[in-house]
């Protein structure tokens, strides 16, 4: 029988490791095990943040400012490291509409750099992070990892490039890959282009909640932390090179129902919703089966919907500063691209 691996003492590369998921699973990591050292590879474009990763002994992080497409710097970072989790990618589908050649580069290519170094080096174990967009839409049923994939935005097709790339090392050069894919992750630090924040914020600002559509889009919804134990598992668990596994919480809710649940807690007015015209090729639902996950690891999600956006809610609203500098820089330019000049739709009436 295979061993469980041991991440005591280990030295874990984390790229992206200063955006939403990748500074979560460091906080998480470090918080769980005595490793020797994280080495966080990020490369600060608009959504890396320095400060997602205050409050971690210095003593046992490491960050280098740097690209997954430069082989120098993937090179510096990974040297000594015992496992690779890449979290580094282009991750916004309304960006990924407007420039898709940027999420090629870091989303595809990247992967490759990565997987090159890693395979040189002799890494113990490569945690490639993708996403349940790459089976495009679901409309009736649960994909299971062995579904075809349809991506169907820039986004989406970049992730499942890197995600194959990532899969064919183990097929061809035996680099011991793990492919994750995971449903829509909220939490704290989470950049305000998403959903949840942007409309958290929105609403703190008395602002309008600009909905695509009807509203009817159905995700489901996973909390960070819970993805971020996931993670942690198949890091250690023995036995899974080569496998892919869905990450999801069977928390299946459409927009509106956020919308709604976000202004109630907040305690704000159905009127700052504002339905809008839809983004280009909308996939309408996404739906992951992860009983592999469970029936191989025993992993579950452990937190309920309600107490996972309560707890997001009060980040924000205790971490105003945070997200108050980027809403003030580039983001307010992004944001007027995106729905200064998008024909609204409808408006809910007191």
């Amino acid at each position: 029988m295979a061993e469980r691996s041991n991440l005591s003492r280990a030295r874990v590369l984390v790229t992206g490791g200063a955006g939403f998921i990748g500074s979560n699973f460091v906080h998480r990591l470090l918080a769980r095990h005595a490793v020797a050292q994280v080495v966080v590879l990020d490369a600060l474009t608009y959504a890396g943040r320095r400060e997602n990763l205050h409050g971690l002994p210095r003593e046992l992080l490491t960050f280098v400012h740097g690209d997954i497409r430069n082989p120098v710097d993937v090179r510096n970072a990974m040297q000594g490291c015992d496992y690779v989790l890449n979290f580094a990618a282009e991750s916004h589908v309304d960006r990924s509409i407007e420039t898709p050649g940027d999420f090629i580069q870091t989303d595809v290519y990247g992967v490759f750099v990565l997987c090159e170094e890693a395979r040189r080096q002799g890494v113990k174990r490569f945690l490639q992070v993708s996403t349940d967009e790459v089976y495009g839409e679901v409309l009736e049923g649960h994909s299971t990892e062995d579904w075809p994939l349809n991506p169907r935005s820039p986004y989406a097709a970049s992730k499942a490039g890197g995600d194959r790339l990532a899969y064919a090392y183990w097929c061809t050069y035996q680099l011991p890959v793990v492919v994750t894919r995971c449903s829509n992750n909220y939490g704290p630090r989470q950049y305000p282009e998403k959903l949840v924040p942007l409309f958290i914020t929105n609403a703190l600002e008395d602002q309008p909640l600009p909905v695509y559509g009807t509203g009817r889009n159905t995700r489901d919804w996973l909390h960070v932390d819970d993805h971020c134990d996931a993670l942690l598992t198949l890091l250690e668990h023995p036995g899974v090179e080569g496998e892919t596994f869905n990450i999801g919480a069977q928390h299946e809710l459409d927009v509106l129902t956020i919308t709604d649940t976000l202004l109630g807690l907040l305690g704000k007015p159905k009127t700052l919703i504002r339905f809008v015209e839809d983004r280009p090729g909308h996939d309408r639902r996404y739906a992951v089966d992860s009983s592999k996950l469970t029936r191989v690891t025993g992993w579950k999600p452990a937190i309920a919907f309600a107490d996972g956006i309560k707890s997001t809610v009060e980040w924000f609203r205790a971490n105003e500063a945070w997200w108050r500098s980027i809403k003030s820089g580039e983001f307010r330019a992004y944001y007027e691209r995106m729905y200064g000049q998008r024909r609204v739709l409808g408006e809910v009436k007191a």
